[in-house]
């Protein structure tokens, strides 16, 4: 019988493997351990629990908690059933959590804590299909009595007696199940208007990751990677998920979101995942702490480093690095480059992916001077990967070519289409959007791009972010904004620019850690992000990085005026989605006056701005903040 579901995948891992371990997750200092017997055991009984619970086939339930084995569990569990799962980002506010949850028709939410379960009781009463509201930690709980509410452990404890009653059921539901069943639905980030909820088949997640392990190799290995990316995102959904089943590889749990980075050394993965995001913020660290490094090593690291990016250089693309090369960048590596990759947990990564947003080449090339090959794919929640970098032909500019089962073509606009052997089931609940995307059997992605001589995809930007300035000519925001991102003392940017404006303008978010080093290294007092950023050598500071970014930019894509933002851009605000995505539209409209300002003579803007806590609450900061000239050298 043909494995089509990963519950059915699930099960036969568990019969081959048995004793083998499957999972580990940190807890309390101590690591903890499950095969893959416990894996499919926990999978099954609480499938059980749900369906003694009311759970019928095509069900839809909302999981909503940081990457721990429960997720995992869970959602085997619906999918073992015939439901979909539904992935919810831990920091939505009770509003968000609503729309996910009504829109998707959830009949159960199962979640992490008390921090979740106090938005739903919030949020109970507008959402009365659900029946119950599932936790798995229990901490803080105790005196909780609402009747909607049930432990993990007692959903488990119910899928143990009902086995009893029931002992062929299990696998004669997960027998049923077909590569049409809808698995999961993965919502889309938001950056244009409300989320829409893409619906994944098993298939979709079955067989194109199983192509994919299979393309890049790591299928078999024994390999072990560590979940932190948030299981809602399409990306964990397919590495997480996905592959440490159909791989089969160990899947390793942080103990806080706090400490992954700690867990990676101890863990030393094979194969990692780090948003775009991620890979700037590391760039960043390792920057600033060579500041603060004692002379010898800065000394040592400096003489390293141009040795790294010139092999990385050489060995860009499918050239080799000749043998007098090799000699030095052996030596180069094993001074410095080694104990760097140690001490960030990349020492045994063999296969390290990044995508959800653009990266600067910078970055790519940076890391490829460690000796680490980032591939930069190009995906989508739709479409999953339609691009990938290929092992010994990885381009900092390039998303790589088309994977086999992906075909692409650009439409006259310069618009990226795409042809999908695993095409997504369409938008839950909204034929009109599905229909809208898929024109001739082509998905139009709204992402501009094209490919070069060598079939490799460079992808730009959003068709709707690219600008127009008032002499007709046209540039991208995004890529502007990565390069910008590079510097350790940035950590985002908005790129202003428009039919009706003259030239480009900025937003900027200092990087509070770095530049607070910074400030701390010349002697600056400062008491909080706002005053920080108006400091006359903090504005000189970015000032210096910007100039150094518009050297390299045509003149008319050059930024002429800026402002340090009073405060970094927050997704409880909307500024940002969950997986840290401007939206863009969103904060110009928000922050249109200060951007007219820019526009204009002055010289500073005075701001309140209303500011939304993480628990909810709303409060209001009033502050003038600098408009910066950049005066360029001729």
């Amino acid at each position: 019988m043909p494995l089509e579901t990963l519950p059915q995948v699930l099960r036969e891992n568990f019969k081959k493997y048995g004793n083998r371990v499957a999972m580990r997750v940190k807890d309390r200092g101590i690591w903890q351990e499950y095969t893959w017997e416990d894996y499919y055991l926990k999978v099954k009984h609480f499938c059980l629990g749900l369906i003694s619970l009311g759970l019928q086939k095509g069900d839809k339930v909302s999981i909503l908690g940081e990457n721990k084995p429960e997720w995992f569990w869970a959602e085997l569990a619906v999918q073992s059933a015939g439901g979909a799962a539904v992935g919810i980002f831990t920091d939505c506010l009770p509003g968000e959590v609503k729309y996910y949850v009504e829109h998707s028709d959830s009949t159960f939410v199962v979640v992490h804590d008390q921090e979740q379960v106090d938005k739903l009781l919030e949020i109970k009463n507008d959402i009365p299909k659900v029946k119950k509201v599932i936790y798995w930690d229990p901490k803080g709980l105790w005196s909780y009595t609402d009747p909607i509410l049930l432990s993990f452990d007692e959903v488990i404890e119910l899928g143990q007696d009902y086995e009893k009653k029931h002992p062929q059921l299990f696998d004669e539901i997960v027998d049923q199940g077909t590569g049409d069943d809808i698995a999961a639905f993965c919502y889309t980030s938001g950056t244009t208007g409300l989320p829409k909820g893409p619906m994944l088949s098993q298939t979709w997640l079955v067989e194109s990751i199983r192509e994919w392990g299979q393309l890049d190799g790591w299928f078999g290995k024994d390999f072990e990677y560590l979940s932190f990316i948030p299981p809602a995102w399409i990306t964990e959904q397919g590495i997480g998920i996905a592959s440490t089943i159909l791989g089969p590889m160990v899947v390793n749990f942080p103990e806080e979101p706090e400490t992954v980075q700690e867990n990676i050394r101890e863990i030393g993965p094979d194969i990692l995942f780090f948003g775009a995001r991620l890979w700037e913020n590391l760039n960043r660290m390792i920057q600033a702490r060579m500041i603060d490094s004692t002379f010898l090593r800065r000394l040592i690291y400096r003489l390293a480093l141009p040795v790294g990016l010139k092999a990385a250089d050489m060995k860009s693309g499918k050239r080799r690095i000749n043998l007098p090369w090799r000699i030095i960048y052996f030596l180069a590596y094993h001074a410095v480059f080694r104990q760097l990759r140690d001490r960030l947990g990349l020492s045994n990564v063999k296969v390290v992916y990044s995508a959800g947003a653009a990266v600067s080449p910078d970055i790519i090339r940076y890391f490829k001077a460690l000796g680490i090959d980032v591939r930069l794919f190009y995906g989508s929640t739709e479409q999953g990967v339609m691009t990938m970098p290929r092992e010994g032909d990885i381009r900092p500019e390039t998303s790589g070519p088309p994977v086999p089962w992906v075909e692409i073509k650009l439409s006259d606009e310069g618009e990226i289409l795409i042809k999908n052997k695993y095409p997504y089931s369409g938008y839950y609940k909204d034929p009109e959007a599905t229909e809208a995307k898929i024109k001739d059997g082509w998905f139009y992605t709204a992402d501009f791009g094209h490919m070069n001589e060598d079939g490799h995809l460079i992808v730009i930007d959003r068709m709707e972010d690219l600008k127009e300035l008032a002499g007709g000519k046209k540039f991208s925001p995004q890529y502007t904004e990565i390069r910008l991102r590079f510097s350790p003392y940035i950590k985002d940017v908005l790129i202003i620019g428009g039919p009706d404006k003259e030239y480009v303008t900025a937003l900027i978010n200092i990087d509070l850690d770095n530049v607070g080093r910074f400030a701390e290294a010349h002697h600056i007092a400062y008491t909080t992000f706002t005053d920080l950023s108006q400091k006359t050598e903090v504005i000189d500071l970015i000032k210096k990085e910007i100039v150094k970014v518009n050297l390299t930019l045509p003149e008319w894509t050059r930024v002429r005026r800026f402002v340090n933002l009073h405060k970094e851009f927050d997704a409880d605000e909307d500024e940002l989605t969950r997986t840290r995505k401007l939206r863009r539209t969103f904060v110009e409209d928000k922050y249109k006056d200060l951007i007219e300002v820019l526009y204009s003579d002055k010289d500073t803007y005075k701001v309140e701005a209303s500011v939304t806590y993480r628990d909810g609450r709303k409060g209001t900061i009033e502050t003038s903040i600098h408009i910066n000239e950049l005066q360029e050298k001729k």
